[in-house]
């Protein structure tokens, strides 16, 4: 799986002028699935978004988790992580998972952040309008098959 996690003061996904999700402080996860993904990419991924301390404490230092600041994430679903642009100019996603075996990783995704965290989503497969107002900006990269 490829990941972009963002910290926001908040975000917000408009699916047909209609919001579907909506998180004040928190995260923004885009999650792209791979063919080759497994369980334990799933599993590595969920443990690694939920546990991930990327919130400044009362010192200034990066030390402290979603929970600890009572905050929520707002998962999009977003295959274009998958894509190449190894050759040519227009990218490649034949890494990308179908979509059958991507919904099933991203709604199964959205179970385990929501065992820890309080989560709000995108809708899966549709044209979405995100907006959010990156906190800092800080924005991680999570690819599970390096976790």
């Amino acid at each position: 799986m490829k990941i972009v996690v963002q910290r926001v003061a908040g975000a917000e996904c408009v699916v047909n002028g209609v919001t579907s999700g909506k998180i004040d402080r928190g995260l923004l996860v885009f999650v792209g699935v791979e063919q080759d993904d497994t369980e334990r990419d799933l599993l590595k991924a969920a443990e690694k978004i939920t546990g991930m301390r990327i919130f400044k404490d009362q010192n200034g230092k990066i030390s402290l988790s979603t929970a600890d600041v009572g905050g929520g994430v707002l998962v999009i679903s977003n295959f274009t992580l998958c894509g190449s642009v190894k050759r040519g100019r227009r990218p490649d996603f034949t890494a990308a998972a179908d979509a059958e075996k991507a919904r099933e990783y991203y709604e199964k995704l959205i179970e385990l952040i929501g065992q820890k965290l309080p989560v709000q989503t995108g809708v899966f497969g549709a044209s979405m309008k995100i907006t959010a107002l990156n906190d800092g900006p800080v924005t991680m990269i999570i690819n599970t098959k390096e976790l």
